[in-house]
């Protein structure tokens, strides 16, 4: 590891980052030496490759930078607004790859099309967010929105905003969907309530829940399946 008082500049020049993924490919890089290339720039006391292991260490690894706000990324010494974005950017790139492989129109025929859509998106979260796909009557995704992010361990949500939204777009149906930031998607006593209370209101006023998927990580339970609706 370089010292801290090193410059990019004092780094042999098959050390650097952008020299070595030139040379091995990215594949070859570290976490901190992919986002040094992100960062460009350290400060003066720093290298940039420097500035990203101190990130990496002070955010509490990889998967927890991907929820960190961008007041939160400038609280870090050497990270600037400009850096802050370039991160948030490349993050984004990534969640934007690895769904990219679905087609332009999505269609919902099961929870694994759910979970497929969103995984990537709230896999990561550290609060909860409550997410609506609202389908037509091919059961086509028209519309996805966040309606409530709650705190570490519960989302609140109103079926008053979830319908308001659904009949916004005209939906035929709707799937619901949060997160679950301990990565376990065992649904909660609230989830089921939720969940009974929002069928209970889509019947009302003629849209139907199709289901409501926790999202874990890299897993997913549907209360449908469960029986919980």
């Amino acid at each position: 590891m370089e010292s801290p008082n090193m410059t990019l500049r004092d780094v042999p020049s098959e050390d650097r980052p952008r020299e070595r993924m030139m040379l091995y490919g990215a594949q070859a890089l570290s976490n901190a030496e992919l986002l040094a290339i992100l960062l460009r720039t350290g400060t003066y006391q720093e290298s940039a490759v420097h500035v990203a292991q101190r990130l990496l260490l002070e955010c509490g690894g990889l998967r927890m930078l991907t929820d960190m706000s961008m007041e939160q990324l400038t609280e870090i010494k050497g990270i600037g607004e400009a850096k802050a974005l370039q991160i948030q950017a490349g993050i984004e790139l990534g969640r934007r790859l690895a769904r990219s492989t679905m087609n332009e129109t999505v269609t919902i025929r099961s929870p694994q099309d759910v979970a497929a859509l969103l995984m990537e998106d709230l896999r990561y979260l550290q609060k909860e967010h409550f997410v609506c796909l609202f389908l037509n009557t091919k059961n086509h995704v028209i519309g996805q929105e966040t309606l409530s992010m709650g705190s570490l361990n519960a989302s609140i949500v109103h079926p008053r905003e979830v319908f308001r939204a659904a009949i916004k777009r005209s939906s035929a149906s709707i799937v619901c969907a949060h997160n679950h930031p301990s990565g376990d998607p065992t649904p909660s006593p609230e989830d089921v309530e939720i969940t009974k209370r929002l069928v209970q209101a889509g019947e009302i006023v003629g849209i139907d829940v199709l289901d409501h998927i926790v999202i874990g990580d890299k897993r997913y339970v549907s209360l449908k399946e469960l029986g919980f609706m």
